[in-house]
């Protein structure tokens, strides 16, 4: 059964920090595009940042760049986003999700809520 299991959401204040985990299961995780996406209220999931399988290349959203890190560790099967100066227009649910060329996989994603 494949599991995409998203971790380490809350409220942080404006300028604060959070890092996000997603610790997957139930398929070959080295073989997968892994990203983060996250979805506001009343507007469009949005990609923020990937990494390929093998860790050796990054995009991520030009909102995020210089603030936010994806990385992955292959060999316990979790990619993380490292998550630095916070603004409350990054509040929103996070999800994880898992890409190859015959399948994707979402997690359900983690709450992050910017605000004084």
């Amino acid at each position: 059964q494949v599991q995409l299991v998203e971790s380490g959401g809350g409220l942080v204040q404006p300028g604060g920090s959070l890092r996000l985990s997603c610790a997957a299961s139930g398929f070959t995780f080295s073989y997968y595009t892994m990203a983060w996406f996250r979805q506001a209220p009343g507007k469009e999931r949005e990609l923020v940042a990937r990494i390929t399988s093998s860790g050796g290349s990054t995009n991520y959203a030009d909102s995020v760049k210089g603030r936010f890190t994806i990385s992955r560790e292959n060999a316990k099967n979790t990619v993380f986003l490292e998550m630095n100066n916070l603004e409350p227009e990054d509040t929103a649910v996070y999800f994880c999700n898992a890409r190859n060329s015959w399948s994707v996989y979402w997690g359900r994603g983690t709450q992050v809520t910017v605000s004084s």
